[in-house]
């Protein structure tokens, strides 16, 4: 069993900057790949970036140029958001594989991104 516990959220205007963390009960290398998702009211939770256990990131069209997402040597990943928009406003989700059967998510911190 992996627990994530999400922090970094809140309220921010437009053009404003946030960073999500994210922090596993073991070893963010562990995992095969790790990832933050977002679901807006209404809609699906789609992917916003990517990272696999080597390294190689990938990103959501709409995010890219804008944000980050990295790690540390432990066990904590995070988001970071530049320019933000009205539009990536949305609860954030972490997310690790394990393996192919194995997955886990956070319990979701809400973005808020208003004027």
């Amino acid at each position: 069993q992996v627990q994530l516990v999400e922090s970094g959220g809140g309220s921010v205007q437009p053009g404003g900057s946030l960073r999500l963390s994210c922090v596993a009960s073991r070893s963010i290398f562990s995992f095969k790949y790790v990832a933050w998702y977002r679901q807006a009211p209404g809609q699906e939770r789609d992917l916003v970036a990517g990272m696999t256990a080597g390294g190689t990131t990938r990103y959501a069209d709409s995010v890219k140029g804008r944000f980050a997402i990295s790690r540390d040597v432990r066990n904590t990943m995070y988001l970071q958001m530049n320019d933000l928009k009205v539009e990536d406003t949305a609860v954030y989700y972490c997310n690790v594989i394990v393996n192919d059967a194995v997955k886990y998510w956070g319990q979701g911190i809400q973005v808020t991104v208003s004027s």
